[in-house]
């Protein structure tokens, strides 16, 4: 029996995997919450292996119950002191350094777990805030959607009108064009999901499709650089035919800050 093809591979899984999507996001709180778990376990934990290739193993003692507490840091343990916990992660976590094997590292390790922390967590936090306003559901689709877009956008016109480089020492296969095409479609997607989704001015759903498409390529860029650091081409692999769980997040992850700060103080949630 013939072996699928690559691209037979890709799609099959990235078929499956929007389909899990999919059924957690609409089964309610409790869905997203369990997706916010596996994508951010998941993705804690190829940070941890990246770390290490990067120079300073992350401890995971710190980097996976800080990247926890950030996750759910804006709902579920709202309660709970960003202080304390950060001074926390401070005392302990350089303390135990004192005592512990390979204390010449010990600050780079401390600071590469609560820098993945952060990175990983974060994020996923101001989804779970927009999830929680009104309208939430509408609000995560519309950033996601419009992240997907915009990275398919940028794929194909990269492919097809592709001829200046973009910061190739870090995406050697990114073009000004596809960069352009993709933050171009980011505005067209986020206006249209914006002004029927969820009801904003067309001048807000403009400004947020233009924060979406500039924090998804540098979402991109960050990513992409650790992988150079690391010297690897895949975060891991853990999706046939895709690579890594942050393979796919990298241009997901910072669009939510901007889009939640922007409705926040615009009073538009």
């Amino acid at each position: 029996m013939p072996r699928p093809s690559p691209l037979m591979v890709r799609v099959l899984s990235g078929v499956v995997i929007l389909a899990a999507f999919l059924a957690l996001l609409y089964a309610g709180r409790y869905g997203v919450y369990t997706l916010a778990v596996v994508l951010g376990g998941l993705a804690l934990w190829e940070f941890l292996q990246l770390s290490g290739k990067m120079g300073y193993q992350a401890p995971g003692w710190l980097l996976f119950p800080l990247g926890i507490y950030f996750i759910f840091s804006g709902t579920l343990l709202a309660a709970v002191e960003t202080q304390a916990v950060l001074s926390f992660a401070l005392v302990v976590g350089l303390g135990a350094f004192v005592f512990a094997p390979g204390r010449r590292q010990g600050l780079g390790r401390w600071a590469m777990g609560v820098a993945g922390a952060i990175y990983i967590g974060m994020p996923l936090n101001y989804y779970l805030q927009l999830y929680s306003a009104r309208n939430g559901l509408g609000w995560l689709l519309a950033v996601i959607l419009t992240v997907v877009v915009t990275d398919v956008a940028a794929l194909l016109v990269g492919m097809r009108f592709g001829r200046h480089p973009f910061l190739p020492a870090i995406s050697p296969k990114k073009t000004v064009e596809g960069a352009a095409g993709g933050f171009l479609a980011a505005v067209l997607v986020m206006l249209l999901l914006g002004v029927t989704m969820l009801h904003l001015a067309p001048y807000h759903a403009v400004a947020l499709g233009i924060l979406v498409g500039v924090m998804a390529e540098l979402g991109d860029l960050v990513e992409s650089q650790m992988k150079r650091l690391a010297e690897v081409k895949d975060s891991s692999n853990l999706i046939p035919g895709h690579g890594g769980v942050l393979d796919r997040l990298d241009s997901v992850l910072f669009p939510p800050i901007v889009v939640y700060l922007y409705a926040f103080y615009l009073h538009l949630l």
